[in-house]
């Protein structure tokens, strides 16, 4: 009995320290369960990447705003580096836990998904892009095989073909309808989606490795990014440029870029708290439903060229979304339980009139 006791208490400090603290933005929700915590970081998502979105577009749509998107990713990665070394000050958390090696690699990566998505607006309608982005779950797919090995079944693998055919189609009506289609704006978000997809399979092996808070992640890889960025501009001549047109439209770029960059930082503190959480898989499938809505709402606010072919299209990207998300969680499906509940449910009134019907019957037989 004794030894008993001593094994459940080991199970239980195993267990307490096992259990790592989970806060969304600067909330500690670790003690609530993970459905709670799968919805709250849902909620997160969907209210600050709404608002990201319709500030991206809206930043977009002065004029002659259209080469300067790698100046926005510069003054986006300045703010972010600020916000996550504020609040790494204000935590006293001054200890890295991940190797600088990576963080590199993860500059480069946020570089590369953050600088292109901002660059290919100037080239290709709001939606098409948003649209683009629906299908990071194709490369987050292929980078969770390659970086960690994981496996998927059919299902999956018939969601990304979904999901190409889709997009192909919303493409195409893209380039019969808009004025503004250009090749180089797929190509641009193409290699964002590349980017995307290394990258949040980087971060939740590393996160997960190192036991690294979200402030550090941030704070590195956009400082990192930030000289990175800042460099090329330097040498190409862009960053005096971006400077220059920027000064004379202030509020319309600085202003509308500060709103951009706080929303997108709060959304990005909810991504990683999902990715910690959930994994990377879950997070693009989250981020790729609100990208849905996002859609919707760049039409409703936004005078743009519109086809019924964006309709058909997008309900096969939808399409694949929705396979995706039933692959994730059949698993958790106990199909006994699930089968023992239906025939408990339709057989159970069955059972009570035909138990009535018994008992009427005896008691006639009693009063005969």
């Amino acid at each position: 009995m004794e030894n008993k006791i001593l094994v459940s208490e080991k199970e239980d400090s195993n267990s307490k320290i096992e259990k790592t603290e989970v806060k969304l933005l600067w909330y500690d929700i670790s003690g609530l369960s993970t459905t709670t915590q799968f919805f709250l970081c849902c909620v997160g998502v969907f209210v600050f990447y709404l608002l990201y979105g319709y500030l991206q577009e809206l930043i977009f749509t002065l004029d002659g705003f259209k080469p300067y998107g790698w100046y926005l990713t510069l003054v986006q990665f300045a703010c972010y580096t600020t916000f996550a070394w504020t609040e790494r000050k204000l935590q006293c958390s001054q200890t890295r836990k991940i190797p600088m090696k990576t963080y590199l690699l993860l500059a480069l990566l946020t570089l590369g998904t953050m600088g292109f998505s901002n660059s290919s607006l100037g080239y290709l309608n709001y939606p098409t892009q948003v649209i683009f982005k629906c299908c990071k779950l194709i490369p987050v797919l292929i980078g969770s095989i390659l970086i960690q090995g994981k496996r998927y079944g059919i299902i999956d693998f018939v969601a990304a073909t979904c999901m190409c055919l889709g997009l192909s189609l919303f493409t195409l009506a893209d380039s019969m309808v808009s004025p503004n289609f250009n090749l180089l704006g797929v190509f641009m978000i193409s290699s964002a989606l590349v980017c995307d997809a290394a990258i949040g399979n980087v971060q939740e092996k590393s996160m997960k490795a190192h036991k690294a808070a979200n402030n550090e992640v941030v704070v590195y890889s956009y400082a990192i990014g930030f000289v990175y960025l800042f460099v090329i501009m330097l040498i190409t001549g862009d960053l005096q440029r971006g400077i220059t047109f920027f000064s004379k439209h202030p509020w319309e770029t600085y202003g509308y870029g500060l709103m951009f960059s706080i929303t997108g930082y709060f959304g990005l503190q909810v991504v990683l708290t999902l990715v910690r959480t959930c994994g990377a898989f879950a997070a693009a499938t989250v981020t790729t439903c609100r990208k849905a809505v996002t859609i919707i709402i760049s039409f409703l606010f936004f005078q743009k060229p519109f086809t019924f072919q964006y309709v058909w299209s997008g309900l096969l990207v939808v399409l694949g979304i929705y396979l995706n998300i039933y692959s994730k969680n059949q698993d958790k499906i106990n199909i006994k339980l699930y089968l023992n509940y239906l025939e408990d449910l339709l057989l159970k009134p069955c059972r009570r009139i035909r138990l009535a019907r018994q008992k009427e019957s005896k008691k006639l037989l009693s009063n005969v």
